[in-house]
């Protein structure tokens, strides 16, 4: 069986991925099955590389909140502040201590150096404003979508003043308090105020898309893209929060939905502007439903990847990594009998991987899933591997 999945393999590259496409995509993603290793970061960030400079990427997007995101992309569009403070307030999950995206970052700002505007690579955050304890008040997009309508149309057409949002916002730390992730009654989320917040939210975003023909004339299709994703937030987070007080069986099986339906729109805007890579957990970009557990609670949903692929077909492609063992995390030699374990047993560290190919090699063996003795790492299903249009895999996973 070996030397016909040694068929199948290549050298990662980007010459060696857009091979296995049949045309460019205009979103091509490249999912990991755990988070915070840089090895995996560091492959990523020379792929990217090798895409951008040969295959005309314009945009790189990665699983890590959207306002922030706009911090990373002021930096390295026009150098708007420092690589430490862009690292610091510009990254959710905690990604801004990584030494890999701050390699990333300083490449993108070191890239566009010199650059006319339109030949400069963007950064995006894809993410909602949201942590695994707690969901961020709606005060920030909502009240900058506010300003931007405030200065562009006509006060009358308005469906709320600024201190009215205010009030009805009050303090940020009822929003985020952690206590409502496990208890719903601890959401503020369908309180009337938060109620007439989502009328409100709404209204404002009607009002933006009325008046989009002016407001990109009298500002700019940039300043009113940043405006559209101040309006989807703002709703997102709304639905969520409200998602949060609800005291249903399928009470967290929404929420993981929403978060992916954030990131979806918020990748379908970005395609709409300029061929996107995007980076994010494979559970997020696979083309099959998504799976987890939640303690004793199973949860099964569309995360991003499938309802971007729903709407875009073919200019969305998919690219799963595997890995064979994270050591210091328990994971080890997986089994033979694997799809991991029959990647492991071939020569090379690292390569790009014909998915549907190796799907049809493999079917006869129907290989087993592999079991994960640790909760952050989340193995193929050997069921989606035709799913992907290619898998790229890494051997082994040291410390750093």
């Amino acid at each position: 069986m070996a030397p016909d999945l040694q068929d199948t393999t290549h050298a990662v590259a980007a010459g060696a991925v857009m091979r296995l496409l049949s045309s460019r995509p205009q979103l091509l993603a490249l999912g990991e099955p755990t988070h915070g290793e840089d090895t995996l970061l560091d492959l990523r960030n020379d792929l990217f590389r090798q895409l951008v400079e040969q295959e005309g990427y314009r945009t790189i997007a990665i699983e890590s909140d959207c306002l922030r995101g706009l911090v990373v992309n002021d930096y390295v569009t026009s150098g708007t502040g420092s690589l430490d403070g862009v690292m610091e307030r510009g990254f959710s999950h905690g990604f801004g201590a990584s030494a890999a995206n701050r390699e990333l970052v300083r490449w993108m700002r070191a890239y566009n150096e010199g650059r006319p505007a339109s030949e400069r690579l963007h950064f995006a955050g894809f993410d909602g404003p949201l942590e695994i304890t707690d969901a961020a008040s709606p005060r920030q997009p909502l009240t900058a979508l506010h300003a931007y309508l405030s200065a562009h149309v006509d006060a009358d057409l308005l469906p709320c003043t600024a201190d009215s949002l205010d009030r009805l916002l009050g303090t940020d730390g009822r929003w985020s308090n952690p206590a409502a992730m496990m208890d719903p009654t601890q959401s503020v989320g369908q309180s009337p105020d938060a109620a007439q917040l989502r009328l409100l939210a709404d209204d404002l975003t009607s009002l933006l898309d009325e008046q989009s023909p002016h407001l990109v004339t009298e500002t700019s299709r940039a300043d009113w893209d940043r405006a559209r994703l101040y309006a989807r937030t703002a709703t997102g987070l709304l639905r969520y929060h409200f998602r949060m007080a609800d005291t249903s069986p399928g009470r967290m099986t929404r929420l993981v939905g929403i978060r992916d339906q954030m990131m979806a729109d918020n990748l379908l805007a970005l395609a709409e502007r300029r061929p996107t890579l995007v980076f994010a957990h494979n559970l997020h970009l696979q083309r099959h439903k998504s799976t987890m557990r939640m303690g004793e609670l199973p949860l099964e949903w569309w995360g991003a990847g499938a309802l971007v692929n729903a709407r875009l077909g073919e200019e969305y492609a998919f690219l799963a990594t595997a890995l064979g063992t994270i050591r210091h995390q328990g994971v080890d030699t997986p089994p033979t009998d694997t799809v991991e374990g029959r990647l492991y047993a071939l020569p090379e560290d690292r390569y790009v991987i014909d998915a549907p190919r190796l799907a049809t090699a493999l079917a006869e063996t129907h290989p087993a899933p592999r079991v994960s003795p640790w909760f952050g790492y989340f193995p193929l299903d050997p069921a989606h591997l035709a799913g992907s249009d290619a898998i790229v895999y890494v051997k082994d996973v040291p410390q750093t």
